[in-house]
């Protein structure tokens, strides 16, 4: 899983409520667990004007021009601003590795769907939750100025705009630890491998018989 310190980044403005997991990524592409190849579908029934399903080449489908991530001034942000209850629907892990896939490597909303959200954090995916009048300040920036960035310090928990306002978020000291050192639960349990391997050997001395 790659660390979170710091970020600036380009900002995407998705000025939706309740965005449920299956327009973040559709159900037919649920069928790959590799947590890579998202990313063109993600959003797949808002980007495109046609039908998308596994397989079909992306580059000559019909794009949305009214969807903001297919505007030019949004093409390579890592940040999404969006609006309350972000992540709904269903439970789908797809939902976070698609929006990674895709480039984005926060998401700011005044709130989020519980399982989403700790979705995220599995996944290097960084979820902050700001007031909602502070989100529509910051909406009413990004569509202000082209090129708009915010600047995330997560060792001090605040996201920064280019005119120094910052808003202090929060998120749990596990949580943090985690993505500060890129660790998702496989690597957060591999950097206890030599105490497991105690415990596994004393185990097996002191109960042999359980091992034949």
């Amino acid at each position: 899983m790659k660390a979170f310190t710091t970020l600036t980044g380009l900002v995407a403005p998705l000025d939706r409520a309740n965005v449920d997991t299956d327009a973040i990524i559709p159900k037919q592409f649920l069928k790959s667990i590799k947590r890579t190849g998202f990313g063109v579908n993600c959003f797949d029934e808002w980007r495109y004007l046609d039908h998308g399903e596994p397989g079909m080449d992306h580059q000559s489908r019909p794009l949305n021009p009214d969807f903001p991530l297919n505007q030019a001034r949004y093409q390579g942000a890592q940040i999404l601003l969006t609006q309350q209850n972000f992540g709904c629907g269903s439970s789908r892990e797809h939902a976070p590795w698609a929006l990674d896939d895709y480039g984005f490597r926060a998401v700011i909303a005044p709130s989020f769907a519980d399982i989403f959200f700790n979705n995220c954090f599995k996944n290097g995916l960084l979820p902050i939750v700001l007031p909602q009048t502070v989100v529509n300040e910051l909406f009413k920036q990004t569509f202000a100025q082209e090129g708009y960035c915010l600047t995330i310090d997560l060792p001090s928990q605040t996201v920064s705009t280019p005119s120094n306002e910052q808003y202090q978020f929060e998120i749990t000291e596990h949580r943090k630890h985690c993505l500060l050192n890129g660790l998702d639960e496989i690597g957060l349990t591999l950097a206890h491998t030599q105490a497991i391997k105690a415990y596994e050997t004393k185990h097996k001395a002191e109960q042999p018989w359980l091992f034949h």
